[in-house]
């Protein structure tokens, strides 16, 4: 038996492994993808729409393949340094991968930002396939148009029609990966779901926390760091993080009156890392203020981003 195949029912089998980009517009939903087709969280989903920032990997294994997915940061037409590396890292990203996912909100249909990455994958040679989501939203006739009109810009390998929410259409979508992915060994190990750091994953729902919390009070920028962690004799781990803002006045909303906010903040953090880490956690959570923490090149690095001159 080599490293390349596994025991299946029917004897040894090639295994297939391979990286697959979800690329799309900001919200169109790949995170909530990217968890659903992993079977695990391993990227965070809020109301804010470009909450994914860097690339996040998440790893399913279905039959004998290992299929690493790419979450990527929605592309839009950027307006800042920050978002010019989102941008630049999601083109980045699917050029790297062995097949390109386009998802496309079918609510929104192709216009904006869909429209021009629609434009630009011409430019990509990988492989492709297009995945419409949300189609539990709109009639089918509707469905059949949109995907017409996507294939007349981009010549995609397959279609899908998929509800990433309740799960309608994924099998197919990871029946087809399973068997298109090249053969070889896989990339990680069986029981890992993500290449992402517990600190850096920490730090990730942490954001996901306050986004869920204050998107209509915090501006988008923000930033959390995970600075401390230390694993006790108790077989407990205590965990201090510095959530970052630019100013005094937002400060003062992450904290809420009385220290509400960051409470309420810490509880949901904290119990959500403590399922994923399977042990008791002690957050402890520090709200800074750093101006401009945008333009600053460490920001980007410890968030995985090349910092665009």
């Amino acid at each position: 038996m080599t490293d390349t195949q596994k025991d299946t029912a029917a004897g040894a089998v090639p295994t297939r492994s391979g990286f697959v980009a979800l690329i799309g517009a900001t919200n169109a939903g790949k995170s909530t993808l990217v968890n659903r087709l992993v079977g695990a969280k391993v990227s965070i989903v809020s109301h804010k729409v470009q909450t994914t920032r860097a690339i996040i990997r998440g790893i399913a294994i279905h039959g004998s393949a290992q299929i690493v997915f790419m979450d990527t940061p929605g592309i839009f037409k950027p307006r800042r340094r920050l978002d010019r590396a989102m941008v630049t890292t999601a083109w980045g990203g699917a050029k790297d991968a062995d097949l390109i996912m386009l998802l496309i909100d079918s609510e929104r249909g192709i216009k904006g930002d869909a429209e021009a990455i629609l434009e630009g994958l011409k430019e990509v040679h990988q492989p492709k396939v297009l995945v419409l989501n949300k189609v539990d939203q709109v009639r089918r006739e509707d469905l059949l148009k949109l995907a017409a009109a996507a294939n007349e810009v981009v010549a995609f390998e397959r279609t899908f029609m998929i509800s990433a929410l309740t799960g309608s259409g994924c099998e197919d979508v990871m029946d087809y990966l399973a068997e298109t992915l090249p053969e070889g060994p896989w990339y990680y190990p069986e029981d890992q779901i993500s290449d992402l750091p517990m600190r850096q994953l920490a730090a990730e729902i942490t954001r996901e926390k306050l986004f869920l919390r204050l998107h209509q009070e915090l501006p988008y920028a923000s930033h959390v760091e995970t600075e401390k962690w230390e694993e006790r004799k108790d077989g407990s781990v205590r965990i201090e993080q510095v959530i970052y803002v630019e100013r005094d006045s937002q400060k003062k909303i992450a904290l809420g009156k009385g220290g509400e906010a960051i409470k309420a903040i810490s509880t949901a953090a904290r119990k959500e890392i403590s399922e994923i880490l399977e042990q008791p956690v002690h957050l402890f959570l520090f709200v800074k203020v750093r101006e401009n923490w945008g333009d600053d090149p460490e920001r980007f690095r410890e968030m995985g981003l090349d910092f665009p001159k």
